[in-house]
């Protein structure tokens, strides 16, 4: 028998807890797909439709180099918008394409009868033991909060350290170290450790520095490469970075009742995806007086198109600026640069106007 090879996208840093999942829940040999490029981008556009999202054209662009990296099984995740029917015109495209592998799409579970997401794993392994694929995934949903958590405290601190790279190298560090974490015991042990580094680290914030809420669509706002490391790229202007969207708060603490109530002034129905948390968000960092907000999506990303005219809405209810950023396989550093160094002097400029 062939032995079983999985791939499951590159999102961001997650794809460790994806790993720890596939080797010790499923009892099946992971590849690593190589890192995000503009080859990904290029090979998935060429090969999708296209008026796609681009998270599709990155996706795709991944199982293309997966396969070729040596899988044999691609896992496509479910979701909220056209996401959810992704997996089916995939799977379609690499067979058209010649590619011979299993496509497992969790599209077919269902979040309200966990055993469904079993039957879909026991597609890639037989013998599977529900209770080792729940051990694993619990881990798993623990590094993912430990994961948030880091890269929470590096967004706001990250544009005033000393030493330009110390944060960077630390967070290499700890990705490493999370994936020979066996338990919770240990991963409770790795947090603590890097928590204590990271705030040894020397940084030099001044008494009231710019801040700027990050919105938007789910992919594009968590995936550095898909945003263009916009992030950092303001971080190194002296900027405290917000960003509430992550796994941690989207997925595994979600409060739709709560969001619901706060956006109706605003909204009055659900338009999908991330649109009310965009939302939401836009309306509590305007509250907690950042200077700015942005706002990041794919192209043809109709849930966001729709927040849109709302967080215009937002902008001028509490006086506070927003730019809007679509990107697609067209997207070049250089037009985003320019744009953000216009926002940054035009952020800076209000501040010390109302200094004044």
């Amino acid at each position: 028998m062939k032995k079983t090879r999985v791939n499951f996208p590159r999102f961001g840093s997650y794809d460790i807890c994806v790993e720890h999942i596939i080797k010790s829940g499923l009892d099946c040999e992971y590849v690593y797909a190589p890192p995000i490029t503009k080859k990904t981008l290029e090979i998935g556009t060429k090969n999708s439709p296209d008026f796609v999202c681009t998270p599709f054209k990155y996706n795709l662009g991944g199982y293309i180099e997966a396969i070729e990296a040596g899988a044999n099984t691609l896992i496509q995740v479910g979701g909220v918008c056209r996401l959810g029917y992704y997996g089916e015109l995939q799977e379609r495209i690499l067979k058209d394409l010649g590619y011979d592998v299993k496509f497992i799409n969790l599209s077919n579970g269902n979040f309200k009868n966990p055993i469904t997401f079993y039957e879909e794993f026991k597609k890639i392994n037989p013998n599977l033991h529900i209770k080792k694929l729940a051990q694993a995934c619990a881990l798993a949903v623990k590094m993912v909060e430990v994961i948030d958590k880091i890269e929470d405290y590096i967004r706001q601190n990250v544009g005033f350290e000393k030493i330009e790279g110390s944060f960077d190298k630390l967070h290499e560090e700890f990705l490493e170290d999370l994936r020979d974490i066996n338990d919770k015991k240990e991963l409770n042990l790795l947090s603590r450790l890097y928590m204590k580094k990271l705030k040894k680290v020397e940084v030099e914030k001044p008494k009231n520095p710019l801040k700027v809420g990050f919105v938007g669509e789910y992919y594009t706002i968590m995936d550095q490469y898909s945003n263009h490391y916009m992030e950092k790229e303001l971080a190194k202007k002296g900027i405290i970075i917000y960003r509430w969207m992550n796994l941690t708060n989207s997925i595994l603490n979600p409060n739709t009742k709560e969001v619901k109530q706060s956006i109706k002034n605003y909204a009055k129905y659900d338009m999908g995806a991330t649109a009310m948390y965009t939302i939401k968000k836009a309306i509590d960092y305007a509250k907690e007086g950042c200077d700015g907000i942005i706002h990041v999506k794919s192209f043809g990303c109709t849930p966001e198109i729709d927040t849109m005219p709302v967080l215009q809405r937002i902008s001028e209810d509490y006086k506070i600026p927003i730019i809007y950023f679509s990107f697609d396989s067209q997207t070049s550093d250089v037009g985003i640069n320019t744009r953000i160094e216009a926002f940054y002097d035009m952020i800076m400029m209000r501040k010390e106007e109302k200094k004044k």
